[in-house]
C-alpha cells in the first residue's frame, strides 16, 4: 500500500468506528430514557478500538511496515 492508501485506510477505519461508537451512545440514551439499564457499558466503548484496530501500536506498526 503506498503511503497515501494507509491514510485512507485509517480514516476509513476511524470513521466506522465514529459511527458505531455514535449508534451505542443513541441507544445507551434511549434505554435511559426508558428506565432501562445502560446497553453498552464503558468496556464496549473499549472494544471498538480494539475491533478497528486503532489502538496506537496497531496504527504505528501499519505505518512501519
Amino acid at each position: 500500500m503506498t503511503p497515501e492508501q494507509q491514510a485512507a485506510y485509517y480514516i476509513a477505519q476511524s470513521v466506522a468506528a465514529y459511527a458505531e461508537i455514535e449508534s451505542m451512545k443513541a441507544m445507551n440514551a434511549m434505554r435511559k430514557d426508558q428506565g432501562y439499564a445502560q446497553a453498552y457499558p464503558e468496556e464496549a466503548f473499549l472494544a471498538v478500538i480494539e475491533k478497528y484496530c486503532l489502538h496506537h501500536n496497531a496504527v504505528v506498526g501499519f505505518f512501519k511496515a
